[in-house]
């Protein structure tokens, strides 16, 4: 029952983004620090091919790519706007993803109440 693929598409979504959050901690965290290059986490794309050719979610991991932005003169390429606003982008899918996993939870517990 949990191993349907809406079930295994929701645990990588979980992961990716869990996984992006984190990256985005560590940018602001590093964003005066010389040398240091952003992180950017991707998945959605292999996850949506993943489901479209019919192959198991479950084989999807996020992949962590450093930014190709330009540096600033002490070679940081950290932006403050962009991970604002990719956390706050991040935190809605996030919230959202564990809203569907919610219902999906409940949608089983219903059934086997037998509501």
């Amino acid at each position: 029952m949990f191993d349907d693929v809406s079930s295994s598409a929701l645990r990588v979504a979980v992961a990716g983004l869990a996984a992006r959050q984190s990256a985005i901690a560590d940018n602001i965290a590093n964003i005066e620090t010389p040398g240091y290059h952003a992180r950017k986490v991707k998945f959605e794309e292999a996850l949506s091919g993943a489901v479209a050719a019919g192959r198991s979610p479950e084989s999807v991991t996020p992949s962590v790519q450093r930014s190709l932005e330009p540096t600033r003169l002490n070679g940081n390429n950290v932006n403050l706007d962009e991970e604002t606003l990719s956390h706050i982008d991040t935190t809605m899918r996030y919230q959202l993803t564990l809203r569907a996993v919610e219902f999906k939870h409940n949608l089983l517990r219903d059934a086997i109440r037998g509501v």
